[in-house]
């Protein structure tokens, strides 16, 4: 069943509708529902909780102030952590607290930071064996070993696995909210992949 918070295109207008009428029942489910992964997406641009939760904060304003104007060219979704990602950009170079400018940057295609045989990837770029999206891994230790993974790639990468993997994000959506290439995407993707995946081997090896 489709959750009334995750709108199809077809009802999202009724959704819409609702907010821009002053619905605070509705506001505030869909604060709830996008609030974590809001925050989650803000903590690969800020280095602290306190700040992410001020990103998110601010980027909730930004969305009743824009309401009116939201033109419904992407889906509520996606425009919602185009604010999220503006925002936090925005705080980060502000409080001088999170990644240099010049890591704001798309990443280049080389290849000096891979982490995981190329055989272990099918032809189509994903993995042979796959173990993505990371919320099926139902065991919370190994979650735990993919977060903290996680949070110590690169920014971009740790930017493109949470909306990918973790949230479940097509390219083309990901591609909009953070403004880059289907190649530095997918290479983003690629890098961040192949590195949560060697930690979360590691952690099965000496868990066997």
């Amino acid at each position: 069943m489709r959750s009334a918070l995750r709108p199809g295109r077809r009802d999202e207008s009724a959704l819409i509708a609702s907010l821009r009428a002053g619905d605070e029942r509705a506001f505030m489910q869909l604060v709830e529902e996008y609030t974590p992964g809001m925050r989650r997406l803000a903590l690969t641009f800020v280095r602290t909780p306190a700040l992410a939760d001020e990103v998110v904060q601010e980027a909730w304003l930004g969305v009743l102030k824009g309401l009116a104007r939201f033109e419904g060219r992407s889906s509520l979704k996606t425009w919602i952590y185009t604010i999220v990602a503006n925002v936090a950009r925005t705080r980060a170079v502000r409080e001088a607290r999170s990644i240099p400018l010049s890591s704001l940057a798309p990443a280049e295609a080389d290849d000096d930071d891979a982490a995981v045989d190329p055989d272990r990837f099918a032809g189509d770029g994903h993995w042979a064996r796959p173990i993505e999206p990371w919320r099926e891994v139902l065991d919370a230790e190994a979650r735990s070993v993919i977060d903290a993974a996680i949070a110590t790639l690169p920014p971009q990468q740790a930017q493109v696995i949470e909306l990918r993997d973790i949230e479940g994000w097509s390219s083309v959506e990901v591609r909009n909210v953070l403004n880059l290439s289907e190649t530095n995407q997918r290479v983003l993707l690629h890098r961040a992949r192949s590195k949560v995946r060697a930690a979360l081997e590691e952690y099965l090896r000496d868990d066997g």
